[in-house]
């Protein structure tokens, strides 16, 4: 049995998450930050808890702290992969980045990519059971909008101007995809407009010590494996701004013999995307681990 540890990016966070288990480390990250992190995931407001500088380090610190409970029980991984913000928990199993440095990092990633678009102006839809090569092609004809998430078979993310996304829908659904879902996010990530995030991200990560993994890491630009801490600073400003292959890294890791996923955080859909990937492996979340341990 070959099994990869999985962290989820944006998107997953709740109020009330990691209630049980990770109280300490919320507190922890909150004297790192300077505000009371505790308090808002565990009892919000929602509104709060969704903005991107304070989503980014609570669900880091909460996969973070689900992480080295499955660790003290014995449970380990293989090969680790993070989506998208899910990278730098998957950094820190694998022993890449210390918990200082990666709190501190994902709260200054997420405001600088909220600050680089104003709010309002971009958008991110998901394209369902639309085909690539159309999305992309679209995508590259509308001009302004690119593909942000490969995520599984028939999900794809496309991210731009507010204008330039909703017109490549209109395109998309004409060419024959199923179903247009907007997201509820607060800029286009993953796609050029973050370029400027990606500026002030490098300068930040120029000031932290990342180390070489300990644990095979398959990195969401390449959808290949990251050796180096070198590679990883490069990656993780690309990943700003360039599409995470989702998909590609769940292939890349079941044809490396990985036949169980755990997904180490909040929620579950992970687990989701990867049953839509390979269903001929086992994916479960971190607390359906728990029970049976």
């Amino acid at each position: 049995m070959k099994t990869a540890f999985v962290f989820p990016g944006q998107g997953s966070q709740f109020v009330g998450m990691g209630r049980s288990w990770a109280e300490k480390y919320l507190a922890w990250a909150g004297e790192i930050l300077g505000f009371d992190l505790k308090k808002v995931v565990l009892e919000g407001p929602e509104e709060e808890l969704k903005k991107t500088e304070i989503q980014q380090p609570a669900i880091f610190t909460i996969s973070a702290a689900a992480y080295d409970r499955l660790k003290t029980k014995e449970q380990r991984a293989k090969i680790v992969a993070g989506h998208s913000l899910g990278e730098y928990s998957a950094l820190y199993a694998a022993e890449a980045i210390s918990f200082e440095d990666g709190v501190r990092i994902v709260h200054l990633r997420g405001k600088f990519m909220q600050e680089a678009v104003p709010e309002g102006q971009g958008a991110m839809t998901a394209i369902l059971g639309g085909d690539k090569e159309t999305i992309i092609e679209i995508c590259q004809e509308v001009g302004r909008v690119w593909p942000a998430n490969f995520n599984s078979p028939g999900q794809v993310v496309i991210s731009g101007e507010k204008s330039a996304v909703e017109t490549a829908s209109e395109k998309l659904k004409k060419a024959g995809a199923k179903k247009i879902v907007p997201l509820a996010v607060s800029a286009p990530f993953h796609c050029p407009l973050m370029q400027t995030a990606a500026d002030k991200l490098k300068i930040e990560l120029e000031k932290i010590v990342l180390k070489d993994p300990q644990i095979p890491l398959v990195a969401n630009v390449t959808a290949n494996y990251v050796f180096k801490a070198t590679e990883i600073k490069e990656l993780l400003i690309r990943q700003v701004t360039s599409p995470v292959l989702w998909e590609d890294s769940v292939k890349k890791m079941v044809n490396d013999s990985v036949t169980h996923f755990v997904e180490v955080g909040p929620g579950k859909v992970l687990c989701g995307l990867i049953k839509k990937i390979a269903s001929e492996v086992e994916a479960k979340t971190f607390e359906e681990l728990e029970v049976e341990v």
